[in-house]
């Protein structure tokens, strides 16, 4: 009975915890910017890049750093470039760092 009742107890704290993480990742404040490219600076090495976004709606400049590999080649071939509209998702932590980066226009 006592091993019963301590698997039970041990599985509802198991699914708390599991519950107060996930809603830290879902709190977690995100944030969605569409705009020109001001500047965009990619690593000598190629594994990051800076780009600089003027924000459409408030004309505020935001710096994100990408760093996945599909953007960076869309940067190397010149398929994104200065000056293109861009939406973008990223986290409101220092430094922003980019979870989604397209073209509005496609591509």
């Amino acid at each position: 009975m006592k091993t019963k009742l301590s698997a039970i107890l041990f599985s509802m704290l198991f699914a708390i915890v599991g519950l107060v993480s996930v809603s830290n990742v879902s709190a977690a404040d995100q944030t969605t910017i569409v705009g020109p490219i001001t500047r965009l600076t990619v690593a000598a090495d190629g594994t990051s890049a800076v780009a600089i976004l003027k924000d459409n709606k408030t004309s505020e400049e935001v710096s994100l750093t990408i760093t996945d590999e599909l953007t960076l080649d869309k940067f190397k071939d010149h398929r994104i470039v200065e000056g293109d509209e861009i939406r973008a998702r990223y986290m409101k932590a220092d430094p922003h760092v980019s979870q989604s980066f397209k073209k509005t226009a496609g591509c």
